[in-house]
């Protein structure tokens, strides 16, 4: 006995499928499904956003902070000169402000993984050996390799290089491309240091601006300075120093372990002393707000000071306000070891005008005393020089090398 399929195409029965088709062979209704499809959403996707490449500054500093992030390190080959320092950077510009603009890059085999940038930031830093196999000598007294510190485990794996860059999107796909462009493009001049990945929060899953979570559940970067402050342009951007870094900043990029296990076993109250603030809200242990500010000073019913003096935040905190960092930081996870053990962190990025004055003497105070110490552990450590932008028909870096 047959069952006539009436308004069912052949091309509609290969499409539909064994569960489509028993929902036919019954009776059920086609039309429903067909006519909800009928409207398109006509909705940009965000995916089509993009961020401004020229400028004074590059983008990717004070561009608020997309879900995703890779930053590479090069190490340049032995053979380059200045000459060849000038053709990469030339090149990199162009498919920089190719690609962030949703444009394929030159040569790109594959243009369609270019058209949604999704926010796509890609920010270029030198080191001291950029320099060196340029034949200059003026570089800042700070790009230079961090000092000791008691806390540092520090892996070759993660730390130095001559060249970086930190390539950022809302979409990992755009990213995923970017790089690949960028890295063809040096292989003539350069070979892969390092690779490091991080994310965020989702984009869409929380509030515009709202400060993220780290992996250990707490709020991180609450005490960030606003991007187009005066106080932000006094921390971040460099206005003394050499004259091809005017305009630029410094990156200091800091490999966290952080030890999940043993801060699983830390209960609520001592993760809150721990850093100082609320788990739930991030407000400080004296306040109601999140950015409320800390009261060092209070004591509770016993004489003890309420934010303790080895928590977190109190170590961080400088006395004196020029010593304030941007960190623009995000979260790693390469999954679990195989005993089940976490292998989560963060990669560190601190944006400052000068990190001898402003970073170090932070890190120094949280290598004395932090009790967060013992539960993360730095692995990895590189400081660049990040070159200031450029206007349309310029390239990175050419005050450095033109």
């Amino acid at each position: 006995m047959s069952v006539e399929l009436r308004g069912v195409s052949r091309r509609g029965l290969l499409t539909a499928g064994v569960s489509g088709l028993a929902g036919v062979a019954v009776g059920a209704p086609i039309t429903a499904a067909a006519e909800s499809n009928t409207e398109p959403d006509l909705r940009a996707p965000f995916g089509t956003d993009v961020v401004p490449f020229h400028g004074a500054h590059q983008a990717g500093i004070d561009t608020p902070a997309q879900a995703f992030a890779t930053f590479a390190a090069f190490d340049l080959l032995p053979e380059v000169d200045q000459g060849g320092l000038i053709r990469l950077m030339r090149l990199w510009t162009g498919n920089a402000e190719r690609l962030t603009q949703g444009r394929p890059a030159l040569a790109d085999t594959d243009p369609e993984l270019a058209r949604q940038p999704a926010r796509l930031t890609i920010t270029v830093g030198v080191g001291p050996g950029f320099l060196a196999a340029a034949g200059l000598d003026d570089a800042p007294s700070w790009l230079r390799p961090l000092p000791e510190f008691g806390v540092d485990r520090l892996e070759e794996t993660w730390s130095g290089g001559d060249l970086a860059v930190q390539v950022c999107s809302d979409d990992p796909v755009a990213i995923s491309h970017a790089m690949r462009m960028l890295s063809k493009d040096a292989r003539t001049f350069a070979e892969v240091r390092w690779v490091q990945r991080g994310f965020r929060h989702a984009s869409g899953s929380t509030p515009a601006g709202a400060t993220p979570r780290n992996l250990m559940g707490q709020l991180d970067g609450t005490s960030n300075g606003t991007p187009g402050t005066p106080e932000f342009d006094a921390q971040v951007w460099i206005r003394d120093g050499p004259d091809w870094l005017i305009g630029g900043t410094s990156l200091v990029l800091r490999r966290i372990r952080i030890e999940l296990e043993e801060w699983d076993l830390v209960s609520r109250l001592g993760k809150e002393e721990t850093i100082g603030r609320r788990l739930t809200d991030g407000a400080p242990l004296t306040g109601d707000d999140e950015h409320d500010e800390p009261d060092f000073d209070a004591v509770n019913d016993i004489g003890f000071t309420v934010i303790p003096d080895w928590s977190h935040i109190r170590r961080a905190r400088p006395d004196d306000p020029g010593q304030r960092i941007f960190r623009r930081s995000y979260n790693y996870d390469e999954g679990p070891a195989p005993d089940g053990h976490a292998r989560t962190g963060m990669v560190f990025a601190s944006f400052q005008a000068d990190v001898d004055a402003q970073f170090v003497p932070i890190q120094r105070r949280l290598d004395e005393l932090d009790l967060l110490n013992t539960y993360t552990t730095p692995i990895g450590s590189a400081v660049f020089a990040v070159l200031p932008g450029c206007e349309p028909g310029g390239w990175l870096g050419e005050a450095l090398l033109g």
